[in-house]
């Protein structure tokens, strides 16, 4: 099979060996020799694929990450195609160490920008979780002692991968002519390249929600937060339980001890040392991994004796089967614990989004698109079952149009909201009818809109909110009046 990269195609799948796509007609090699043959997930913005490199006469595989819809849009590609050459060079510095996929090629090709990186053949420790169990201490031991040197490299490097867990530490093959069994860290995404740049902050949360620490959360990563997630990696890895519910919020902090299994005990020191490792407060945590690594070495840190934390009689929560690595690998791309419900709730006419934030981090996302039409509505005075017309979108108050985009897009993980259609939106020339074909929307309007929406996470990007309110005899008008409105607001 080939599979075609352009985001909102229909029918993506192609036979082998074709080169343009039946569904959309766009060329599916990219630089006329890497062949994408499997979607391997998508996340905040990026995308990622499995291809083969059609230049070599083995065809190895490769990994194609893809930078779907950046924020700032198309007036700001070149600023953006220029970050992505500088930062390509300093990924480009990762792929000297042997536990980090070499970068193989970086480019644009049309509106989207592109890495091509090496393809580990392997297990994540995810998948080797859920098919051998609980790892104990010595496992543990060894799985710090061989990814905190690699933390330390990137560190110096001013990188922070921001998105440690089981998923994206992969154990080489067995069978691997380089070094089998090593573990590399994998998942350096575009979207990690631009997390500090201000076309990303507002849009895009990068990593995953229940191996965050706060700062994180703030959009204010550090070193330090790697060894956070890493922590929380390894608290997951020892008791086969997600993070999520290892979590006492009303201790706020890990519970772990709690749930280890009674054949699986933690000695004391080691235990201590995964305490720091996952402090909230940055000060009270360790800063690097050479302090980590210090105190592993350090015998009157960790003891390996007999003496354990005991753990509570409770039977052993087994490692949840799965029958797919594809599958496993899928739903832990589209799963994600909502983020933290402290958001900054600011309206310039009185409204309470309470209820639009909720729905959302409990992804009820049909109520959080007609409690969005319901805030509009009230925003211009009008009955929350009411439609706006295209003259009115300009009156919209900016602050709550800000508060509402921000929403969708903070608990969609960059999925949803008006920003990005209104990216979406350009990107085809404000053609409505290409629009509507890359967010999967109808190109009529009826009462009966609801029954043509796919109201979940998986669905296209920029398939939510809809355009429920919408109303006149030129309602196709919405979509750029709203982007209008939008750039008067300086939303982006």
């Amino acid at each position: 099979m080939t599979y075609c990269l352009i985001p909102g195609c229909l029918n993506p799948e192609n036979p082998d060996d074709t080169t343009v796509c039946h569904s959309c007609s766009a060329p599916l090699l990219l630089k006329e020799r890497y062949r994408p043959i499997k979607f391997l997930g998508a996340g905040g913005m990026g995308r990622t694929f499995l291809a083969v490199d059609e230049d070599i006469p083995s065809q190895p595989k490769c990994v194609i990450k893809q930078l779907v819809f950046p924020q700032g849009g198309t007036s700001n590609i070149a600023k953006l195609t220029e970050l992505f050459e500088r930062e390509a060079v300093r990924l480009d510095s990762l792929g000297s160490h042997p536990q980090i996929p070499t970068l193989l090629a970086h480019f644009k090709q049309n509106q989207w920008l592109y890495l091509v990186q090496e393809w580990i053949s392997g297990q994540t420790l995810a998948e080797e979780l859920a098919e051998s169990g609980c790892f104990n201490e010595t496992k543990l031991v060894q799985l710090l002692e061989d990814l905190l040197p690699v933390l330390k490299f990137i560190h110096d490097r001013q990188i922070i991968h921001r998105d440690i867990k089981p998923a994206n530490i992969m154990r080489r093959d067995i069978s691997s002519s380089v070094k089998p069994g090593q573990l590399v860290l994998i998942d350096f995404g575009i979207a990690k390249l631009f997390a500090g740049s201000a076309w990303l902050e507002t849009a895009t949360i990068v990593g995953t929600p229940e191996y965050m620490p706060p700062e994180q959360y703030r959009g204010k990563p550090l070193p330090a937060s790697d060894l956070y997630s890493l922590g929380v990696t390894c608290i997951h890895l020892i008791t086969g339980i997600s993070p999520r519910n290892l979590f006492d919020a009303s201790q706020d902090k890990f519970t772990w001890r709690e749930h280890l299994p009674p054949d699986n005990p933690i000695s004391p020191k080691l235990g201590k040392i995964l305490d720091k490792m996952l402090q909230n407060a940055v000060n009270l945590r360790y800063k690097s991994a050479p302090e980590i690594i210090q105190d592993i070495k350090n015998k009157s840190t960790v003891s390996r004796s007999t003496k354990t934390i005991p753990a509570l009689s409770q039977p052993k929560t087994p490692a949840k089967t799965v029958n797919s690595p594809q599958i496993f690998w899928q739903n832990l791309i589209f799963w994600q614990q909502p983020a933290p419900r402290n958001d900054i709730l600011t309206s310039e006419v009185g409204i309470d989004y309470t209820k639009l934030r909720d729905l959302l981090a409990d992804q009820k996302w049909q109520q959080a698109d007609e409690e969005t039409r319901a805030v509009l509505c009230q925003a211009l005075g009008k009955y929350p079952r009411g439609y706006i017309f295209n003259n009115e979108i300009e009156q919209l108050p900016c602050e709550d149009l800000r508060t509402i985009d921000r929403l969708w897009v903070k608990y969609s993980q960059g999925r949803f909201g008006f920003s990005i259609q209104a990216l979406i939106y350009e990107s085809v020339g404000e053609d409505y009818g290409k629009f509507c074909a890359k967010v999967v929307w109808p190109t009529n309007n009826s009462d009966r809109l609801y029954q043509y929406m796919t109201f979940k996470l998986s669905a296209p990007v920029g398939h939510l909110p809809s355009r429920s309110w919408a109303a006149g005899i030129r309602w196709w008008g919405h979509a750029a009046a709203l982007s209008a409105r939008l750039q008067a607001c300086d939303i982006q």
